[in-house]
């Protein structure tokens, strides 16, 4: 069936109303001042939004006796280094835990926290070792202080760590150094004049070395941390534009809506289906392929080389995921129509790839995003497929909340599809090819 109109009066007159032009520029400028916004608000400055970012201050120095002129005295270098840097750090922008190694390991395995300094049990003997070499002849290794990062965060955690580190350490290896030399010369007092050598005097002055070590690296294949996210973005599309893709196709099959394939424009006579009823449908549709395309989507990423430890489970959650995003997406369309494809665009996309935690953390971006972390799909979901790729699938590294958030969402989509169209079934809001008065 074909319909055409020429009617040069009403398309003039169409095309002079202002609202006609006006009104794509408005929304979509509206849409893109929200994407600049949120994507550049969340990147351009981490180290001033950086709030609360957890960190482990391992202290195992078990201290050491050292002689002086006075007589014996008990030091412990590991507390004053764990002192200083817990003043040092700035407590608004850095959670320093200190805890114990075990625990420490535990919260790096979960991702719980972004890394660990860790002060080793010989620290302080080590360092009056290295004092004493200074002046007696003899080989001797510099005292070291362990950083482990934790590249299954992220890569830009990985840096924030890093960078922590560094500038919290080299400050102490200063102030280590200068008290190491004060005792030194305070014992050279005591004894027969012995200058310091220059290189002696170079070592006192950084006494400790700082190594940085990943905690259980990434093998290869996971984009240097990057593929769940990826493999996220790929579940939330595969959600949200295969409900706009199901609702555009079952809408044109059952007569709802025309159907245009290059110059032909094809409108089939409406069935008697009602709106709930044709909601029922694509949510069936939508759980199929929730099905279908996380099996498809697993078989792409062993096939690219992506290392999958926990198939099973990922083809699981990413059904669920797939199942949730469309089901809720196909009940706002059914819900606002139209306008509907613009809502679910601002909800699974526009508020989600910012404030998903994939690329930066959550704790380096402004305190909105994290309060958006809390609901919008997108972080659900990528907590879920990080813990299963990266942590292997334990409850406790977030897979567990994932699941009851996603869940969430999986009843406000159907209770939301159930209440709208009962009611615009109710009220006689048919769906047809009769034009609505504007």
């Amino acid at each position: 069936m074909r319909y055409e109109r020429n009617d040069s009066a009403a398309t003039g007159k169409v095309l002079r109303t202002p609202r006609f032009w006006l009104a794509p520029m408005v929304v979509v400028g509206i849409v893109m001042a929200l994407l600049a916004t949120l994507y550049l608000g969340s990147i351009l400055n981490p180290e001033k939004n950086l709030h609360d970012f957890p960190i482990a201050l391992v202290n195992q120095d078990e201290g050491e006796t050292v002689p002086g002129p006075n007589g014996d005295q008990r030091q412990n270098f590991g507390d004053q280094i764990a002192d200083a840097m817990a003043e040092g750090i700035p407590a608004d922008k850095v959670d320093l835990r200190r805890i114990g190694i075990s625990e420490a390991q535990g919260l790096l395995s979960k991702g719980s926290i972004y890394g660990a300094i860790i002060i080793p049990s010989d620290f302080t003997k080590r360092l009056v070792i290295l004092g004493q070499a200074s002046v007696v002849p003899g080989e001797v290794e510099r005292p070291a202080i362990t950083v482990n990062t934790n590249p299954r965060v992220g890569t830009f955690a990985t840096g924030i760590v890093t960078s922590i580190a560094d500038q919290a350490l080299s400050k102490v290896n200063a102030t280590v150094g200068q008290k190491l030399r004060a005792q030194v010369d305070e014992a050279l007092k005591a004894g027969p004049p012995t200058p310091i050598a220059g290189a002696s005097a170079l070592t006192l002055s950084e006494p400790v070395e700082i190594h940085t070590v990943p905690f259980r690296p990434l093998p290869d294949g996971t984009g240097n941390g990057l593929s769940a996210f990826y493999y996220t973005l790929l579940l939330l599309l595969a959600g949200f534009t295969g409900a706009m893709i199901v609702s555009n196709l079952v809408d044109s099959m059952l007569g709802f809506a025309p159907t245009e394939y290059g110059p032909w424009y094809i409108t089939r006579e409406s069935v008697g289906v009602s709106r709930f009823q044709t909601l029922l449908v694509k949510w069936a549709i939508m759980v199929i392929l929730g099905l279908l395309l996380s099996a498809m989507y697993i078989g792409i990423a062993k096939w690219l080389g992506m290392p999958i430890d926990n198939g099973l489970l990922l083809w699981e959650f990413g059904a669920f995921a797939i199942a949730a995003v469309g089901v809720t997406a196909s009940s706002i369309i059914a819900t606002f129509g139209s306008a509907g494809l613009l809502v679910n665009l601002i909800v699974f996309v526009v508020l989600g790839l910012p404030s998903s935690g994939g690329t930066i953390p959550i704790e380096a971006m402004p305190h909105a995003y994290e309060w958006l972390a809390r609901f919008i799909p997108m972080r659900q979901v990528f907590v879920g497929v990080h813990s299963i790729l990266y942590f292997d699938g334990n409850f406790d590294s977030g897979l567990l909340e994932a699941f009851w958030m996603t869940l969430l969402g999986l009843g406000i989509g159907p209770v939301l599809g159930f209440v709208v169209t009962r009611i615009y079934d109710r009220k006689g809001f048919t769906r047809g090819n009769t034009p609505a008065a504007v």
